[in-house]
């Protein structure tokens, strides 16, 4: 039996400290899995359910994007997958009663752990214009209330579809299908706050804006660059794969300003040695400023070519720099040269924090290396200079030929299961034309060419009052975007908010006029329509496109699946022949693709690439690996048919006098917004999450001691933005670099705060000053 849900708040008096760890997983992780998973399930579904987890015949964990192998292991989840699968599989659940008893005031003084304790959704619901508590709805006047409002509108633009990394190819298809019927493009997703300004800086230098290697290229590898990534915490089935690159002779190095647990020694407990002896991961670890990568990177060039003028040679070569590869498929390696040349040693020390001696001797692993491979995550994509930084990550790796060669490659490693694949599939508000043109032929319609909205220009829209309905596609759009305030006033701004989810959250209590709440499906549920039990599929990190199918009863009679609530609106909105602000209407047998997922299949076929023969390739185990030309074939779909070398001039973040620099990150009890339980114990913080972590001398500078309670001030453009009531914690972190938890902090980060070229909020260099908080 399930236990109940917490009555209270996470109480932060009750926080404590422990030293932070120097390894991870191991036996605690097992315990801790099976701890949340026995709370929240109960043991005989918590046997049904992480069984069929990554499983050929199972369903696709929602809690990470990490690849599997062919051959699987019985167990194949890490601690915080179990801790999603439990989440969504709970036998908790929140019914018309619940909303009943509690207002939409009091939830709102609920913290983020507490409303996701309380269960699944059971029932479509509606707040009412000016009404205090939500009430049911049934599925065909929700489906009215939504159809009258697009069908009302103005303008196309005036709505907004927000998506979340979980949705599958199928929904998603579909979803983006509906949005284009409609006549917009805006598509904001999730990846628009994390990993766009990977694409961005792939798309221009490589021509694809996915990863380039396999997990045998990464197990396989000479050398591997981890860079602002935690991998303990956030993708802990990555160790496995570092650990067999370890026992195959490669080296790693660990890039980030706080030292993690997960890349200092792994406790495999898939076997014995790992649980008795573990593996030590990094070599070498670069406790960089926040922001300083870019300047790492460019001084790992310049390290390469000064080498290159001295006459040495890396393996397999005769020369540093591979000039075959780079004069064959290459273009624009002079202004590269001339950008290096350019830069000083002395800003790339400032900027990064780092001694010449460690940047030399990172270069001398370059050296020694003959197949190189740089994962990241969010430590190097928000920031105002991510795109630039990482197109110094593919200079570096261009200058030794290291793309489209076994064990060496790009590896942005995504968080959302299947965030990339649902950018495959067309959401984006800014596909391209070839996109549009299949798409237009496929279902007979002319789908918009304007660019819509990302997510930050969708806030500023709502905030404007340029935006009547948001529909959010999964997620917690609320806690997930920056500037909290700002977002909550902007969906407040709208005539109907629309939440598609599984678990309450904030999302639903921060709304427009009106508000629906639509119950859906999980992964983990069998999704029965008319023609029999149905099948979805996903894309992982690697472009591997896989089959998932749930086994456990739904948590409730009255949830529908994504597909149905698309098909479902959709119908309703295009066969209405008195909605004449809808004129321009996709084709589509709506109905029949909500009974028959594979001719969802079908379409996707005729419109995506590399999906040929999906139906029949998707039935095999483990799926088929998508096209990526410079992986497969060293071709690179650019303007000039080869990757590009950049130039980019040096850029970092200078802290100002009595300020720090802040990165909002995850505690190891969390998924993104999802907040599993109280504790980081990797970092030893137990009980509380409203903690500052900050460098020992700079707590001393700054006037203030260990463990005092203050305020966080952000100041950007002369605005300031508070979160208040956090406990200073002395951590290792680099002098002037401060951390603490999101969503708590992401009232701190600016709207207006993004990268360039990409516009992903800078929720990883937020400059910040401490105020001691009144006892």
């Amino acid at each position: 039996m399930a236990s109940k849900a917490p009555r209270e708040n996470i109480d932060e008096s009750k926080l404590t400290l422990t030293k932070p760890k120097s390894k991870a997983v191991g036996l605690p992780a097992v315990t801790n899995a099976l701890k949340m998973s026995l709370e929240q399930m109960g043991p005989l579904r918590s046997v049904q359910t992480l069984l069929a987890v990554n499983q050929i015949d199972g369903f696709d964990c929602m809690g990470c994007a990490w690849p599997e192998h062919d051959k699987r292991h019985a167990a194949e989840f890490c601690e915080n997958g179990a801790k999603a699968v439990a989440e969504e599989a709970t036998r908790r659940r929140v019914t018309p009663e619940f909303f009943a008893n509690h207002s939409i005031a009091e939830l709102k003084q609920r913290d983020d752990y507490w409303l996701g304790q309380q269960g699944r959704l059971t029932h479509p619901m509606l707040l009412d214009e000016g009404a205090t508590h939500y009430r049911p709805i049934d599925w065909e006047d929700a489906f009215d209330l939504m159809a009258h409002e697009l069908g009302d509108m103005n303008d196309p633009d005036q709505a907004v579809f927000y998506t979340s990394g979980r949705t599958s190819n199928e929904a998603a298809f579909v979803y983006q299908l509906l949005v284009r019927g409609i006549g917009t493009n805006n598509l904001p997703d999730c990846s628009n706050m994390c990993h766009e300004s990977s694409g961005s800086a792939l798309v221009e230098t490589i021509g694809i804006g996915k990863g380039s290697v396999s997990l045998k290229d990464l197990e396989t590898a000479s050398l591997i660059f981890v860079a602002g990534q935690n991998p303990g915490t956030n993708h802990p089935r990555m160790l496995s794969a570092l650990e067999k690159a370890k026992k195959n002779g490669a080296v790693i190095v660990s890039v980030n300003p706080l030292p993690e647990a997960g890349l200092l020694r792994f406790e495999n407990p898939q076997t014995v040695s790992g649980m008795l002896v573990g593996t030590q991961l990094t070599d070498d670890f670069l406790q960089i400023r926040a922001g300083g990568d870019q300047a790492l990177f460019q001084g790992l060039g310049k390290y390469l070519l000064e080498a290159e003028t001295l006459g040495r040679n890396t393996p397999g070569l005769s020369t540093v720099l591979d000039h075959d590869f780079i004069n064959s498929h290459t273009v624009g390696i002079d202004g590269y040269l001339q950008q290096i040349e350019k830069v000083e040693w002395d800003d790339i020390i400032e900027a990064t924090g780092l001694t010449l001696d460690q940047i030399k001797a990172t270069g001398e692993r370059l050296l020694a290396s003959n197949a190189t491979i740089v994962c990241w995550a969010m430590g190097l994509t928000q920031h105002k200079h991510s795109v630039p930084t990482l197109r110094d990550v593919v200079n570096v790796l261009l200058l030794q030929g290291n793309i489209g060669k076994a064990g060496a490659g790009v590896c942005p490693v995504r968080g959302h299961s299947n965030v990339q694949g649902d950018r495959t599939m067309g959401i984006f508000e800014k596909m391209p034309e070839q996109f549009h043109d299949r798409l237009d032929h496929e279902f007979g319609f002319l789908s918009p060419r304007e660019h819509g909205f990302d997510t930050v220009a969708a806030i500023r829209a709502m905030r404007d009052g340029k935006v009547r309905v948001f529909v959010g596609m999964g997620g917690n759009f609320v806690r997930a975007a920056p500037d909290s305030e700002v977002t909550e006033q902007a969906l407040a701004n709208t005539r109907l908010s629309v939440q598609i989810s599984t678990k309450l959250n904030h999302s639903h209590l921060s709304t427009g006029r009106r508000a629906l709440i639509l119950p859906t499906l999980g992964r983990t549920e069998k999704d029965t329509q008319l023609t029999g039990d149905q099948r979805v599929t996903v894309e992982d990190s690697m472009s591997a496109v896989h089959a998932s199918r749930g086994r456990l009863k739904p948590a409730s009679e009255h949830l529908l699946s994504e597909v149905a609530i698309v098909c479902n609106l959709a119908h309703r909105l295009f066969t209405d022949s008195s909605n004449r602000a809808l004129p321009n209407k996709p084709k589509a047998a709506w109905l029949s693709l909500r009974d028959d997922y594979s001719l969802i299949r079908k379409h996707i076929e005729a419109v995506v690439d590399g999906f040929d023969d999906f139906e029949e390739r998707v039935q095999k185990p483990g799926g088929f690996i998508l096209p990526h030309p410079p992986r497969d074939a060293r071709k690179f779909d650019t303007v000039s048919g080869k990757a590009h070398f950049t130039g980019n001039e040096l850029e970092y973040l200078s802290v100002p006098p009595g300020r720090l620099i802040l990165q909002t990150l995850r505690s190891h009890d969390q998924y993104n917004t999802t907040i599993y339980g109280k504790d980081d114990r990797y970092r030893g913080i137990h009980g509380g999450r409203r903690v500052v972590l900050v460098n020992e001398a700079d707590i001393t500078e700054l006037g203030f001691t260990d463990g005092e309670m203050v305020h966080l001030i952000s100041e950007f453009q002369g605005t300031e933005r508070r979160a208040e009531n956090f406990r200073i914690v002395s951590y290792s972190t680099p002098r002037g670099c401060a951390a603490a938890y999101y969503p708590e902090t992401n009232v701190l980060v600016p709207l207006d705060s993004v990268a360039d070229t990409s516009g992903t909020p800078t929720s990883k260099s937020v400059v910040v000053r401490l105020e001691r908080a009144e006892p």
